[in-house]
């Protein structure tokens, strides 16, 4: 298992992740999904600090707000440069 994470920053700071940092963290089952979920990341503006990790990624609470996707959820970002039209 793969991890790609990432701060999402247009979602930081209010709703769920009010006074926090919005950290998004996408599971891949291999290394290659994970590649094209990293490359559509990083084509999006609004996500920084974008990371591929293979050991499962913890985050402070008090500090930030989490979100954790898979394939089934987040479809559009396993497509090749998907984010790039």
């Amino acid at each position: 298992m793969y991890y790609v994470t990432m701060t999402d920053k247009f979602m930081s700071g209010w709703g769920p992740a009010r006074n926090k940092t919005n950290k998004l963290v996408i599971e891949c089952h291999t290394y290659d999904e994970a590649l094209i979920v990293e490359q559509n990341a990083r084509a999006r503006s609004e996500m920084t600090y974008v990371n591929i990790r293979s050991s499962k990624p913890y985050y402070n609470d008090r500090s930030y707000y989490v979100s954790r996707h898979g394939k089934g959820d987040y479809d559009s970002w396993f497509v090749p440069g998907y984010f790039e039209k």
